[in-house]
């Protein structure tokens, strides 16, 4: 079992001034739930260490929540939100710099601002990547147009955290009941991953890395049937090896906003046990009960440190 304040957690949300989101972008919420959310996005010291400490977490990895600067449409407004947020969260951490890291956010409206943004990011701020809540001004990652920010993740050797946000296109015959992170942010993001990967990206851009939340987005428990239907349509020569095989070297996941053991198992077996991270997905669920549940559900003492946070300290080469 993992000894008190040992985990590493990496999804765990904030929100900067002026980035709460806005009431039509969460109207799916519970009103009750949406205040006491709210409440505790912004706040970044002593309440949000002693939840930290309930549940046994050493470091948090901060990041801004969705939709973020990504739901912002003028891109110099959003160029300047993610320059500010940035700097508002490297203030907590120079006051806690024992306790919080800090994912990047990042204006992909302008491609090369957000490129410059996360070299300062990281090589100045210390920060270990990036966040991005899905499309900036509807248009995924695998676009052609974004090379120049993958080959910025490479130079600097740290991962994107890949999470969801406004979808893309909500399909008008999707039920409100499914809206957010019930089910469509998961297919959203889901679809997103997965345009990276038969898309060619990570063969134009050999050494990134991807982070996806929420036990991977439903991908861990899929990988069979998309290699076997893969193979048999007329795309699958454009890509060196089985989607799987592209997965398992690019992407790693976390257990955000998932306390169950079964999918964790099969998301150990089919991903691999280097790559499964812990992650509470603070405040939008129980962050006393995600510590509980890593420390007591069913695993090696291996299989639970690795997650717990050997792993996070590999990936995204923290000393502590």
């Amino acid at each position: 079992m993992a000894t008190p304040a040992s985990l590493i957690a990496l999804e765990e949300h904030f929100a900067a001034p002026g980035l709460l989101p806005e009431a039509a972008e969460v109207s799916f919420f519970d009103p009750d739930q949406l205040v006491a959310i709210e409440r505790l996005l912004p706040e970044l010291a002593e309440e949000r260490l002693r939840a930290m400490d309930e549940a046994g977490i050493q470091i948090a990895v901060l990041s801004q929540t969705a939709p973020g600067v990504q739901g912002i449409r003028n891109t110099s407004e959003a160029v300047t939100c993610a320059h500010q947020a940035n700097n508002h969260l490297q203030r907590s951490l120079e006051l806690h710099p024992k306790r919080f890291r800090g994912f990047a956010a990042l204006a992909l409206q302008d491609v090369d601002a957000a490129c410059a943004e996360l070299s300062r990011c990281v090589e100045e701020l210390g920060f270990v990547g990036a966040l991005v809540n899905g499309c900036s001004q509807q248009r995924f990652l695998d676009d052609s147009g974004f090379a120049p920010f993958w080959r910025t993740l490479e130079r600097l050797r740290v991962p994107l955290y890949l999470h969801p946000g406004i979808p893309a296109e909500s399909p008008r015959s999707r039920l409100p009941q499914l809206e957010g992170a019930t089910w469509a942010w998961t297919a959203d993001t889901a679809e997103h991953a997965l345009r990276l990967v038969v898309s060619g990206v990570f063969e134009r851009h050999p050494d990134a890395q991807v982070i996806l939340g929420h036990m991977g987005e439903t991908l861990p428990f899929l990988l069979w049937r998309l290699d076997s239907r893969f193979a048999v349509t007329r795309y699958a020569s454009q890509l060196q090896g089985r989607p799987s095989e592209v997965i398992r070297r690019h992407i790693h996941i976390t257990t955000s906003g998932v306390c169950d053991p079964a999918p964790l198992r099969c998301a150990i077996e089919t991903m691999g046990i280097d790559r499964v991270l812990f992650a509470t997905d603070y405040p939008y669920e129980d962050i006393a009960l995600a510590g509980r549940w890593i420390q007591n559900t069913p695993l090696s003492a291996s299989e639970r440190e690795a997650i717990g946070y050997q792993n996070a300290r590999q990936l995204l080469k923290l000393n502590t």
